[in-house]
């Protein structure tokens, strides 16, 4: 009786211990579970207020690069590849990290809703710079009747090569032509023969501008000057690209009338309207992009015409 008095005991020790040592584990799985999930809401805390002080920043940088913009055009007749705004802007600490950026002149680049004039009418003296420039970059020259019919509002297809919802409805899933002029060249990615490839082989000479805009020539890339007329050699844009430096050209008549025809001699100016700021911002771990599109009216007011955040 005595042993089994004892032995019952022990046993019961036994299943005492154990169920603290259980206690003690399960109390430090969910403690440690508290403690990683309370990690988790501080960072997340952390990077959402680094987040909002990053566009915070960045919204700085614009208004104060919009100021700029607006006094260049008080004190500048032209704009050209020698004034401030077209050097890549220094990195600037800010508190906790970084700012720098990029301000691109958008009127060194096609404007690819030129092709469709306001009244829905294909520009032709456009559509034939366009095509030029596609085959100077080695792509097939179908794709520019494509996009006239992503802009334009009927649903006639252009000939040759071009395509309408009958194209598109077709497809998986199906979609619809925009019928409208591009909001962005992303866009292009909707088109049947616009692969990746062609899109990144495009995208450093072209743009999607809300109005019909002229080409600068002080900032346009040599490609770019070569599409302006079938007469142009890449001998001339070379020439042109020495001649322009440092402060643009003297006067764009006299230096591109002889290489281009009257009505392709319009589509030029030495001034711009359009400019795109790229700013970085990196706070702690948070790193962000702000894309803004500043239009600047012929009084030097600016505006913002497209904004957004992406990160990196």
């Amino acid at each position: 009786m005595t042993n089994r008095l004892s032995f019952n005991k022990e046993n019961n020790k036994g299943v005492a211990l154990i169920t603290a040592m259980m206690i003690v584990a399960v109390t430090g799985i969910i403690s440690t579970n508290l403690l990683w999930d309370n990690i988790l809401d501080t960072r997340r805390t952390m990077t959402t207020l680094n987040r909002d002080q990053a566009i915070q920043v960045a919204l700085g940088a614009e208004s104060w690069i919009m100021k700029l913009l607006r006094d260049d055009a008080l004190n500048s007749q032209s704009d050209h590849l020698n004034e401030f705004w077209a050097k890549n802007l220094p990195v600037l600490p800010i508190d906790g990290g970084e700012i720098f950026g990029e301000i691109t002149d958008l009127q060194s680049k096609f404007n690819i809703n030129n092709l469709v004039t306001t009244d829905g009418k294909i520009n032709q003296n456009q559509l034939e710079q366009f095509q030029r420039l596609l085959k100077i970059l080695n792509i097939q020259t179908n794709i520019a009747a494509e996009i006239v019919d992503w802009i334009d509002p009927d649903q006639y297809p252009t000939f040759p090569g071009g395509a309408e919802d009958d194209n598109y409805t077709k497809m998986t899933p199906p979609y619809r032509t925009a019928n409208q002029p591009m909001i962005t060249i992303s866009e292009l990615l909707s088109l049947n023969s616009v692969d990746a490839y062609i899109y990144n082989t495009l995208k450093p000479f072209i743009t999607a501008l809300p109005v019909t805009t002229k080409i600068n020539v002080n900032t346009a890339a040599s490609l770019v000057l070569e599409s302006l007329d079938a007469g142009i050699t890449k001998n001339d844009t070379q020439r042109l690209t020495q001649e322009r430096m440092p402060s643009g050209f003297s006067n764009i008549t006299n230096s591109f009338k002889s290489l281009l025809l009257p009505e392709n001699l319009t589509n030029i100016s030495n001034k711009s309207n359009y400019f795109q700021l790229k700013l970085m911002i990196r706070i702690d771990t948070v790193t962000m992009t702000m894309f803004s599109n500043i239009k600047r009216d012929q009084n030097g007011n600016t505006s913002i015409s497209m904004r957004s955040f992406g990160g990196v």
